[in-house]
């Protein structure tokens, strides 16, 4: 690469740090003269980079957004991270398709050493991404459970009791799934010294090297990821198909305003101001405290369980607001 577009890539770096610049700091930072810096400024408009001059006793810049869509510049971790995120919306979202043709764009353009990172990263997303949600995790250890799932290589790691929390309880497993689930990372793993299957939280999981020997893997109960996750998050020790409690009621507001609060229920419509909701839950008072958040009147057709769910559970809430 010439030495001039070396720079261009440097100063856009540098202004995409959502700051203003100097134009005397963006020289000593890139090392040439003022003037090459507005040369070099000049340049970047010309490709479609809506930089402004800030105004001020030494002048400056600042890069801000444009009418269209120019170059962009990311760093290793910036384009595993935005690959991770683009795979994730291409499992069952609105966007899947764009994500797809993007994710495919941006690989092709990748140097071999992130191409390779990006063709290592296998993983399953069980549900889509939650834009409430979600945790921090770092993409090296992404691409490192990654790994070691498809080398089936006995992992050894460090596992911290929450988020943020030093890292504590050793663990030994048998790697067999990266997996997404509401915008959290999970590995599924058969854990040697419990001899079980565990779900273990990524953000939590802190790798040790070297990794142990290869093994032969177990078949995962049920024989598919989703199920086997699905059933765990329920309380189930094995693949649920169906929650251990299901009920079925009317809710006096549109099938609109409900539906998109509703995950793996079922929501018909039954007119312009209501509709019907079937769902489950890990019990009966959960089945009805769920049914509860839609902020709506409820007709419960049943079954009986769930009738009486409700009426501990409004009991309960009155002694609350007697007590208050």
């Amino acid at each position: 690469m010439h030495k001039t577009s070396s720079r261009l890539l440097a100063l856009l770096s540098l202004l995409q740090t959502h700051r203003d610049w100097s134009g005397e700091r963006l020289a000593q930072r890139l090392d040439v003269t003022a003037r090459t810096v507005r040369r070099d400024i000049d340049r970047l408009r010309e490709l479609g980079y809506r930089i402004t001059s800030v105004k001020g006793p030494a002048g400056g810049y600042r890069l801000d957004a444009g009418a269209h869509m120019p170059p962009l510049l990311f760093d290793d971790d910036q384009a595993v991270a935005l690959a991770v995120a683009l795979g994730t919306a291409a499992t069952g979202a609105a966007v899947a398709e764009d994500a797809v043709r993007a994710l495919a764009t941006l690989r092709q353009v990748m140097p071999p050493r992130l191409r390779h990172r990006i063709d290592s990263l296998r993983f399953t997303a069980v549900r889509p991404p939650d834009p409430q949600g979600g945790s921090d995790v770092d993409p090296r250890i992404l691409v490192e459970l990654s790994r070691v799932v498809r080398a089936r290589e006995e992992l050894r790691f460090d596992y911290a009791s929450g988020p943020g929390e030093p890292s504590g309880d050793p663990r030994r497993v048998h790697p067999h799934h990266l997996v997404t689930w509401s915008s959290r990372w999970y590995l599924v793993a058969w854990d040697l010294d419990r001899e079980d299957w565990r779900t273990f939280r990524v953000d939590r999981v802190r790798p040790r090297v070297p990794t142990g020997p290869r093994f032969d893997p177990r078949e995962l109960p049920g024989g598919d990821v989703s199920a086997f996750l699905t059933g765990r998050f329920r309380g189930s020790e094995g693949p649920a198909t169906e929650w251990p409690c299901r009920g079925e009621v009317v809710l006096h507001r549109p099938a609109s305003d409900v539906a998109p609060f509703v995950q793996d229920g079922i929501v018909e419509e039954l007119g312009p101001h209501h509709c019907r909701l079937t769902l489950g839950s890990w019990s009966w008072t959960g089945l009805a405290a769920a049914i509860g958040r839609f902020d709506a009147d409820v007709d419960v057709i049943g079954p009986p369980p769930l009738t009486q769910a409700c009426a501990e559970l409004a009991a309960r809430y009155a002694r609350a607001g007697r007590a208050a």
